[in-house]
């Protein structure tokens, strides 16, 4: 052991080396007998490499500058140097090392890019065989560039060793992190660590399950967000440079309302290893003064853009969260906003901040509507929201998944039967076409069943019943009722279309339901049909309304819409055409989606006097109708009534349905007995004699309406042939 005094490195140069300096007298008194090159010796307890130098004075130990105030020596300080033999544990497996430039001071220059392959080459050449411990600062030559490095992490080869200090050997793994808050340095290459945008693959917090963050039918949406958005963001940097591409900066969540985009939106925050997400209604970007609405928009990424100037390729993901995203970034030059151009300045810069000239990496843009088609074409193209993900109604299985969500805190607390937990799978097949919300809201009025079963009404002065509070299958059954979907078979509706029953009254008849049968199953499983429609011709008060109707109900099609004139009355053409086209949008969100459009002359304003239609509504069936569904594997039957014919012949409408199928008035005496009998509820005897007494074609809703008056007008139950025949000249037949 030797007690020697601290003092200066004889050259500047010396101190890149991070070895300390004796003189060789003094180097030889510590190593009596050296087995080999390398020298490490304790100084003070801090191990080094040491070397011989003439200038060193016997008696003096030289440290650089970086050494002494790491070991907190000062010059003239008298410290014990002893040989020091490293513990065998000690041996490094791996190293994390923090970098920056030696000089701090900024010249306004472009931050100095280092290759991190090259710099690990340099480390090992320079510092192998050498002791390092957490917070040591080495000082080197890399290139004609002067940087610092900090160690930050240490890894032993030995498993669970506790030694202070870690020894560089060849194979040491060598990764490097930009020092916190350089402005001076940006790494690239493969031995960079951490950073979510791109330096690792820390993107993610760990292992997730979306039914634990109340995320359900959702699988295949986040399987493509997360292949478009978040695969090139696990990869190292250099390889996403090697592969010529860059981050997706932005996607677009669309879909009807209530089928979990915001949630998606809200919990991506959650699984990603991110600065937590900026989450901004669209109209709250607007401002009444000049430039304010545009100066919110500079706020949203001026943290990100501060980050990306400071930490370059490491810095942190930040996610900017934009809901009702229609509000603000409508097509430029449509005059939203009053004429203030309001709504175009905030597109551009939108745009400007998304894919400018200096356009962020660290940024993703999550925009949410309803309406894409609002949105301004520039904003969804490649480079700005390139990824549109439809997040649309769910299947079965994401029905389930949902009611389970949603269930899960009764199942813990047993507030639910077995019955209903065992038939939730019933329950998801009689919601076709509910979005999440509206399964939601079913358990909420299923649950106000059973809440509201276990209070007396007649008393609310009495505690409610708290050990008998379950939810039963039969309040799954009652809410059925209570919650009607938005995009969902209208079927109480349709069924008032023909309340007086349906009777199969005849060959024709039958012929003709076999018929529409058979094309409601070639729509359901016919892959080559993704787009079917009917026309139902036939004079007035035959049933055509009734048999569309009866069609829709029982084609089972979770989605049905009516399209008639009575919804329109005072509509101007753009309305209609409005109401119209949005029926067929919806219709589109549906795997299997009906709609029944009714008297069709009504609908674009047939007039006989003119004639005069309204070739606006005409031209817009004459599109919808022949257009498929855009999603593949979606399909549409329509189906619509005419009593003019000939009419939509000239119009060239009929041309537009791919099938025509005639509905005719009651001839046959057997016909008009067989409706009288099962609809009217009129005797046999009866129902023949009225039948032998009709001479001419007769429409089956006259029909059944002149037997009620007749049934009102007679004296006794039974139903008076010469009654029926003076009620059926008094509705002129």
């Amino acid at each position: 052991m030797q007690v020697l005094q601290v003092s200066n490195l004889p050259t500047n140069r010396l101190a890149l080396t991070n070895r300390v300096y004796l003189n060789p007298r003094t180097l030889h008194a510590i190593f009596t007998s050296p087995e080999s090159s390398t020298y490490l010796v304790s100084v003070g307890g801090h191990p080094y490499i040491a070397d011989a130098h003439e200038s060193v004075e016997p008696g003096q130990i030289a440290l650089n500058g970086l050494q002494r105030r790491h070991a907190q020596f000062s010059l003239s300080t008298r410290v014990e140097v002893t040989e020091f033999r490293p513990d065998p544990e000690a041996i490094l497996s791996s190293l994390e090392i923090s970098v920056d430039l030696l000089a701090k001071k900024s010249t306004g220059a472009k931050p100095r890019e280092i290759d991190t392959d090259k710099l690990a080459e340099d480390v090992i050449n320079n510092y192998v065989n050498q002791m390092v411990q957490l917070k040591q600062i080495l000082a080197m030559d890399f290139e004609g560039t002067k940087v610092e490095l900090t160690i930050s992490k240490l890894d032993f080869l030995q498993e669970g060793s506790s030694s202070p200090y870690g020894q560089i050997t060849g194979p040491t793994e060598i990764c490097f992190r930009k020092a916190s808050k350089s402005k001076l340095v940006s790494l690239s290459g493969s031995r960079v660590s951490g950073g979510s945008s791109g330096g690792g693959n820390s993107i993610f917090l760990g292992d997730f399950d979306f039914e634990k963050l109340g995320i359900g039918g959702l699988d295949a949406e986040f399987n493509r967000i997360f292949r478009r958005a978040f695969a090139s963001r696990i990869w190292p940097v250099h390889i996403i440079k090697q592969m010529g591409i860059t981050h997706v900066r932005g996607m677009l969540l669309f879909g009807p309302p209530g089928c979990g985009k915001t949630l998606i939106a809200r919990q991506i925050g959650k699984i990603l290893n991110a600065r937590e997400p900026k989450i901004v209604n669209g109209p709250e970007i607007l401002n009444k003064f000049v430039g304010g609405s545009e100066e919110k928009v500079r706020e949203l990424f001026a943290d990100a853009e501060k980050e990306q100037r400071e930490e370059g390729d490491q810095s942190m993901l930040h996610i900017i969260i934009l809901d009702e995203m229609d509000a603000i970034c409508k097509q430029r030059g449509s005059n939203s906003g009053g004429g203030t151009g309001v709504s175009d300045s905030v597109v551009n810069q939108l745009l400007s901040k998304i894919d400018g000239v200096d356009s962020l990496n660290n940024i993703l843009l999550i925009g949410m509507t309803n309406r894409k088609d609002m949105i301004d074409d520039a904003l969804l193209r490649p480079g700005r929201l390139e990824l549109h993900v439809e997040i649309g109604l769910p299947d079965k299985k994401g029905r389930n998944q949902i009611l389970n969500i949603h269930t899960k805190n009764m199942r813990e607390a047993n507030r639910i039967s077995a019955a209903a937990l065992a038939n939730l799978d019933m329950v998801a097949e009689k919601t076709k076409n509910f979005s999440g919300a509206e399964i939601e809201g079913l358990i909420k009025a299923a649950s106000s069943y059973a809440l509201t079963r276990c209070v007396d009404v007649k008393d609310l002065s009495k505690p409610p019943d708290e050990k008998n509070l379950i939810l039963k299958l039969e309040d799954f059954e009652r809410a059925l009722t209570d919650v009607e979907p938005k995009f969902g078979a209208k079927s109480q509706e349709l069924k008032a279309l023909y309340r007086n029953g349906f009777v199969p009254y005849g060959e024709t008849f039958d012929f003709l339901m076999s018929t529409m049968e058979r094309l409601v199953e070639q729509v359901r499983s016919s892959d080559k049909t993704p787009i079917m429609s009917v026309i139902l011709r036939g004079p007035p008060s035959c049933g055509k309304t009734a048999i569309a109707a009866k069609v829709a109900v029982s084609s089972g099609f979770p989605f049905v819409r009516m399209i008639s004139a009575d919804e329109m009355i005072g509509f101007s053409e753009a309305s209609k055409c409005t109401l119209i086209h949005n029926a067929f949008l919806d219709a589109y969100k549906s795997p299997l989606s009906l709609i029944f459009i009714d008297d069709i002359e009504r609908i674009i304003d047939f007039v006989a006097i003119g004639p005069r239609f309204s070739n606006t509504v005409l031209q817009t069936l004459l599109v919808l109708l022949k257009k498929p569904p855009p999603t593949e594997g979606r399909k549409l039957l329509c189906i619509g009534t005419t009593s003019v014919p000939h009419v939509l012949d000239d119009l060239g409408l009929s041309q537009a349905f791919s099938v025509s199928q005639s509905v005719n008035l009651l001839q046959e005496a057997g016909e008009i007995a067989e409706v009288l009998q099962h609809a009217a509820q009129v005797s046999m005897e009866d129902a023949n004699g009225i039948a032998k007494s009709i001479h001419e074609p007769i429409g089956i809703k006259q029909l059944l309406m002149v037997a009620e008056m007749a049934r009102q007008a007679s004296a006794s139950e039974k139903l008076d042939i010469s009654t029926f025949m003076e009620c059926l000249h008094t509705v002129g037949y």
